[in-house]
């Protein structure tokens, strides 16, 4: 496996006291466009605090990035703002699951965004890196979509009106 291209490891028994910030250098964004197939990621930032709960460390914070990507219709690229907050919870890979012993469970918000880590540290640029991965949109269309619809004479997807039996049934349903 090759190295994260984002990497911030930190210390789950000496955690940062406060809001840590994270600044992805142009060496760490290019790699990062390159991974998630993008043009370029001009800015890439993120604040987070951490809070110890048992074995697991429970971060929170948020991220703001900027994003360049060809439009889906016409190509052409174009820059747009991702910000997203995120709440994720790392657990040493030798702690028990809690549910590991029943045959049958639910997810509950506990269970959700659980990041298992090996060693003395966990890497918290990984999981940003992955949350931005996540917010990036492949089929984001750009400013100038509708007007290279209407010159290729393709509807847009509010033009379109839906059909079929499964169609006409909700609309049923609507009434």
């Amino acid at each position: 496996m090759s190295a994260p291209e984002l990497s911030r490891m930190i210390k789950p028994r000496a955690l940062p006291p406060g809001e840590m910030a994270i600044e992805a250098s142009e060496v760490e964004r290019a790699a990062l466009a390159a991974r998630f197939g993008i043009t370029a990621l001009p800015a890439l930032s993120a604040r987070v605090s951490f809070e110890p709960k048992g074995e697991a460390v429970i971060a929170r914070g948020s991220l703001a990035a900027s994003v360049e990507q060809p439009c889906a219709v016409s190509r052409e690229d174009f820059v747009y703002e991702v910000a997203e907050e995120f709440e994720l919870r790392f657990v040493p890979a030798s702690a028990p699951a809690a549910h590991e012993a029943d045959e049958e469970f639910e997810l509950s918000s506990d269970d959700l965004d659980e990041i298992e880590y090996e060693g003395e540290a966990l890497d918290i640029g990984e999981a940003i890196a992955q949350e931005l991965g996540l917010a990036i949109d492949p089929y984001r269309e750009g400013p100038d979509a509708d007007r290279v619809r209407a010159a290729k004479g393709i509807e847009s997807d509010e033009d379109r009106k839906p059909s079929g039996p499964l169609a006409e049934a909700l609309a049923a349903l609507k009434k």
